[in-house]
């Protein structure tokens, strides 16, 4: 089996909690996807999102590594 860049891309979860659902889109469409579901299924108003536990442990991962949890002391 040959690698493919699409492989490589890791998946982000995604929810919607007016609609039940959540699956899994590479990050790189991540953008579209969660723009495309609102727009045909919300209006556009922006339900459909990242799962809240996945982006905060990216937030918290983010703060980390930019050094906003070390202290001044």
């Amino acid at each position: 089996m040959a690698d493919s860049e699409e492989s490589d891309d890791p998946t982000v979860p995604i929810v919607c909690e007016a609609c039940g659902t959540t699956s899994r889109v590479p990050l790189s469409e991540l953008r579209e996807s969660l723009d495309t579901h609102n727009e045909h299924r919300h209006d556009g108003e922006e339900i459909a999102q990242v799962d809240p536990v996945i982006a905060d442990e990216l937030a918290n991962a983010v703060a980390d590594d930019l050094g906003l949890f070390e202290s001044d002391e």
